[in-house]
């Protein structure tokens, strides 16, 4: 019998019209203790700023644990986990008709093609971002994991509405003081002035019939060197970032610090210089530090000890009130495309999806490395990783292996 690993990993099911979202995740260890705070706040997070539609009035997400949990901890078996759907309809053919009139931007047209038919519902409930609703829960239970093991956190918001955009800094100094000005932001920005910015460009949308996207930002902090591999392509974290980050949906570009700047600019302005500060040592760095991050905190699918950065850009949202030019898939003749309940500016909602994917795939890569049964043997495994790094080089007096 070959010998499997449990990595870690999850699946979502579900339509956007349908009874409940299900998520089941694998590979966690057993004894981490799930915050339902953290949970339902991320989902309640995901269902709010400014510009959303009508569904958020209807659903109040909140996560129900079907398999793998006893007394508010996992046990090591698949934790599978329910998010229901108040507004259930997905058989009614008078609230829910088929869709016949594909509309620009989604996948209607593609999947009605794929699957060969001419109405593009069961395509659209699935596609429908209502989905994300089931990674934002498996990314916040990564969240639990990362913090709980690893001491390692991240922090998500929008950077960017059409073009009103704040250029506050993040650092690692500064993020969580942050957290009080994104919360306080109905575009879930980080200062007032680009918040109302961006509420003028929404209302403005918004009577014109239109929609309107942005840029987010997702930081991950306190990963020290060495999480991810440079061996294989599908063991690169920034790979497995950027892969996370296309699926969420409408999306359309992802980048890693710099990103496409580091495309115009020479080598010597770009590339974050080494320094070693023995007093570090003991910090997540292990002592090696950057002035600069425009690396993004991965070189070589790896993390260098700096915080990650990611930036991904989600267009505009493909169901406007005034439709768009399209084809009636049953008569092929010239129409307008056909309208489902959606929001005018979803932008806030995604940085929520984001930061929550990053996070998964974070840990999934901190599980390929230190995972263990229990919670306390991943622990072990990664504190006698961070004792040999720094110990380096091993064998030498004074080392761990001498």
């Amino acid at each position: 019998m070959p010998a499997f690993q449990c990595k870690l990993d999850y699946q979502t099911a579900g339509e956007s019209h349908g009874p409940a979202l299900i998520t089941t995740i694998t590979g966690l260890p057993a004894g981490l203790p799930l915050d339902l705070d953290l949970i339902n706040g991320e989902l309640r997070r995901r269902q709010g700023g400014y510009g959303r539609g009508g569904r958020q009035k209807l659903e109040t997400d909140t996560v129900e644990f079907l398999c793998g949990v006893r007394l508010g901890k996992t046990i090591g078996a698949p934790l599978v986990l329910k998010i229901a759907n108040r507004d259930s309809r997905l058989d009614d053919l008078e609230r829910t008709p088929p869709v016949h009139r594909p509309r620009p931007g989604h996948a209607d047209l593609s999947g009605s093609i794929k699957w060969l038919t001419t109405d593009c519902r069961e395509t659209l409930e699935r596609a429908s971002a209502r989905e994300t609703a089931s990674r934002v829960a498996a990314g916040a239970i990564a969240k639990c994991l990362l913090r709980e093991a690893f001491g390692v956190e991240v922090f998500g918001f929008v950077r960017q509405i059409l073009d009103a955009r704040t250029e506050v800094a993040v650092t690692a100094e500064n993020w969580r003081d942050l957290i009080a000005a994104r919360d306080a932001s109905d575009t879930y920005t980080l200062d007032e002035q680009t918040t109302e910015a961006q509420r003028a460009i929404i209302r403005s949308a918004k009577e014109n019939k239109d929609t309107v996207g942005g840029h987010v930002e997702a930081h991950v902090f306190n990963c020290p060197p060495g999480i991810g591999s440079s061996m294989d392509w599908t063991s690169k974290l920034d790979a497995r970032i950027a892969y996370a980050v296309m699926g969420i949906q409408a999306f359309k570009a992802v980048q890693i610090g710099a990103g496409v700047r580091a495309g115009e600019v020479l080598g010597g302005d770009l590339h974050d210089p080494i320094t070693y500060d023995a007093s570090r040592m003991d910090t997540h760095t292990l002592g090696f530090e950057r002035p600069s991050n425009n690396a993004g905190g991965t070189e070589g699918g790896m993390t260098n000890g700096m915080p990650i950065v990611v930036t991904g850009t989600m267009k505009p949202i493909a169901t406007l009130l005034k439709g768009l030019p399209s084809v009636d898939l049953n008569t092929k003749e010239a129409d307008h495309s056909q309208y489902e309940r959606s929001d005018v500016c979803a932008v806030s909602a995604a940085s929520v999806v984001m930061e929550n994917a990053v996070a998964f795939e974070v840990a999934r890569c901190f599980a390929d490395k230190f995972g263990g049964d229990s919670l306390t043997e991943t622990r072990v495994n990664y504190e006698s990783f961070l004792r040999l790094a720094r110990s380096l080089p091993l064998g030498e007096p004074g080392s761990a292996l001498a």
